[in-house]
């Protein structure tokens, strides 16, 4: 009987077990933009330690949460990723999200772009598009660490 002890006692404290709890949580970062949209606080994209992120995430802040442990939702990742840039909720619908300026980092080359290429996403839908901008100053590159105003009209 004391062998049958010893092997389980064995087995059951000698192994090594690491307890792992899997949370969708983001990555450390920083240089992402953020927006409240509603009651959720948007984040996009930032440098983590390993690149740059086309990450999207948000907090609801409709409802409590413990802050060492908040509860992270990702949604659907933008086209490129994207630091230094900054963000906008239109007005108009209260939905639409624009981000401009900044530096994307264009994944199937591994470089960055400083065209300072305004992003629109819709928060209703998760779809991100790229507006065609009536008399837009081609003259706008290069603009990034900027803070975005907009007004009632769009």
């Amino acid at each position: 009987m004391k062998p049958l002890y010893y092997i389980l006692f064995s087995a059951i404290f000698g192994s090594r077990y690491i307890l792992v709890i899997c949370q969708d949580v983001p990555s450390p970062r920083r240089e992402q933009a953020s927006t409240l949209v509603g009651t959720r606080l948007y984040f996009f994209g930032g440098y983590t330690i390993i690149n740059t992120s086309n990450e999207v995430w948000y907090l609801d802040l409709s409802s409590i949460f413990n802050i060492f442990t908040p509860p992270w939702h990702s949604d659907v990742a933008m086209p490129v990723g994207y630091n230094f840039g900054t963000s906008c909720l239109s007005p108009i619908d209260n939905s639409t999200v624009f981000l401009i300026g900044g530096r994307t980092w264009i994944t199937n080359t591994k470089t960055y772009s400083y065209t300072s290429s305004v992003y629109k996403f819709n928060s209703k839908n998760s779809q991100w598009t790229t507006p065609n901008i009536n008399n837009f100053n081609s003259a706008f590159t290069t603009r990034n660490e900027i803070q975005a105003v907009i007004d009632n009209n769009g």
